[in-house]
């Protein structure tokens, strides 16, 4: 999916400011060293006229140039020699009238040879981030942080037959395969397991690492998921108008995460909201990942029996298992 064209035009418009304000910065530059070294500005007008006189005269004769091309060369190579002695002379940086560039390899246009830029890349992947809902906790929690030596490794669990480290890493190859095959496949996950063991830090890992391959991601806990529905339904009281493109994004983002479902309120709106979700971004093939604190028998009770049914028959469970891990590492999480 990627940035939208609205999302594109404001990052071009960007650029666009960039190449501006570089090129009054070197103006100005430009207006001060001729009022220093007035003979930079005689210079400056020849390196003119020679360019001038040498493509006139290669477009009237292609290919038979009078103008000799090393002279031309030899010449300008010269006077731009002359500009940068007076420069350094008079304690300025040989290159100070030299164009502006933040970029420069694609001069602050975003494409080299009409390919993107790794800056345009960055720019994109920065506004993927900001509207994930996630940027700066993704800085702590991903697949470059993420260590197993936490997790108990001598007692086994009787529901996944392994030991607390053996399913973490067995989840997190898991979830590396997921992001490996995520443009060929799809599949929706659900993770649960008691709190603290490392839910939502594994969603975390999934989410950065689509991100940084320009993938769109949403991450809205459960409350805030149907906090935005509910308002963007019913308004909240102000004669406010729906945001129709957030509801928009939510629907139509290439991965969807809703962390800490089942702390909603469980009633007739939320449950219609949820099989809707469900239902529509399975229609259109877009994936999502839930994590839960809830156990595969609470959710089945606490669901109504269409939903469940979609969770079952549309998602792969993956139990997450041991203590938690907030209490004993603190600010520390899985660091």
């Amino acid at each position: 999916m990627g940035i939208s064209n609205a999302q594109y035009q404001d990052i071009m418009y960007q650029y666009d400011q960039i190449r501006l304000k570089n090129h009054h910065i070197a103006e100005e530059r430009y207006a001060e060293v001729c009022e220093k070294i007035p003979e930079i500005h005689s210079i400056q007008q020849q390196i003119v006229q020679l360019s001038a006189d040498y493509a006139r005269q290669e477009l009237l004769n292609p290919g038979k140039n009078s103008y000799n091309s090393s002279t031309y060369i030899d010449r300008k190579k010269a006077l731009k020699a002359k500009k940068c002695q007076l420069l350094t002379d008079n304690g300025y940086p040989a290159d100070y009238l030299a164009p502006i560039y933040n970029c420069k390899l694609c001069h602050d246009t975003g494409y080299i040879d009409n390919k993107p830029c790794q800056c345009l890349k960055q720019r994109k992947i920065a506004l993927l981030y900001q509207s994930s809902n996630i940027m700066e906790v993704l800085k702590s929690e991903n697949f470059s942080t993420f260590s197993e030596k936490y997790y108990d490794d001598q007692i086994v669990n009787d529901n996944v037959d392994l030991t607390p480290r053996q399913n973490i890493i067995r989840i997190k190859n898991i979830c590396l395969d997921y992001v490996k095959n995520f443009d060929n496949t799809y599949n929706n996950i659900i993770f649960y397991g008691p709190a603290g063991v490392g839910k939502s830090f594994m969603t975390h890992c999934i989410a950065k690492a689509l991100l940084d391959t320009l993938h769109t991601v949403v991450y809205l806990t459960a409350i805030q998921l149907f906090t935005i529905l509910e308002e963007n339904k019913f308004g909240n009281g102000d004669n406010s108008v729906p945001d129709e493109r957030q509801i928009s994004d939510i629907f139509r983002t290439d991965l969807l995460i809703i962390d800490d479902l089942g702390t909603e309120l469980v009633n007739s709106f939320t449950s219609s909201q949820l099989y809707h979700f469900i239902e529509e971004r399975h229609l259109n093939r877009k994936p999502t990942i839930i994590s839960t604190n809830l156990s595969f028998t609470e959710m089945r009770n606490k669901y109504n029996e269409r939903i469940f049914s979609r969770f079952t028959g549309y998602y792969d469970f993956y139990m997450i298992i041991g203590n938690d891990l907030r209490i004993k590492l603190k600010p520390k999480f899985l660091n």
